[in-house]
């Protein structure tokens, strides 16, 4: 009375190797966590259990770059921690994707400063952009989803260097108008 008894035994199924790959390379996604600042905090909320990132198979954060293949880089990036995060990305394995996540991370945001690195695009390939000032969680889970849909149409992986994907997000909200109008007075 248990599952044994549901399927056939005499079944069998047949697919293409490209296609089972892809499959398990797409579902087992082990990202990199860079996170430096407040988008850090929502790369957190999207791990925890009210937007489930295991849904995905992304759950499994690496601390570790020889185990990871999906590096999400989110927040600001100084000069001095940029050499960190290029090793980082030279020590993952291939194949592997980067996301940069956030204003700071993709432009440098409001840190318009000689001490902030001006979009991390600069120093390594980036596949996909979440935006926003932080990004939603829902935005990140679209990115990865994004990295997801990349994978299953791949080939094998191929030994030739791979270049960027550079897929940008669009926001899935509209914005609101403020609550109460902004008027700005002159005294002078």
């Amino acid at each position: 009375m248990g599952i044994e008894t549901a399927p056939p035994t005499d079944m069998f199924l047949t697919t293409q190797l490209q296609k089972v790959l892809n499959w398990s390379r797409r579902s087992s996604l082990w990202p990199m966590p860079f996170a430096t600042a407040c988008c850090g905090i929502e790369l957190m909320a999207t791990a925890s259990s009210r937007y489930d990132l295991a849904r995905f198979g992304a759950e499994a954060m690496r601390f570790s770059p020889r185990q990871s293949d999906l590096m999400i880089v989110a927040g600001r990036v100084a000069i001095k921690m940029m050499p960190v995060l290029q090793r980082i990305y030279l020590q993952m394995t291939e194949p592997k994707w980067v996301i940069s996540m956030g204003a700071c991370a993709s432009t440098g945001g409001v840190f318009d400063t000689y001490a902030t690195v001006q979009g991390v695009d600069q120093f390594i390939p980036v596949d996909v952009y979440v935006p926003g000032c932080p990004p939603r969680p829902e935005m990140l889970m679209e990115g990865i989803m994004a990295i997801q849909r990349h994978i299953d149409q791949d080939g094998l992986p191929a030994k030739k260097q791979r270049h960027p994907l550079g897929i940008t997000v669009q926001p899935t909200h509209t914005v609101r108008p403020q609550p109460a109008p902004l008027t700005v007075s002159v005294r002078g």
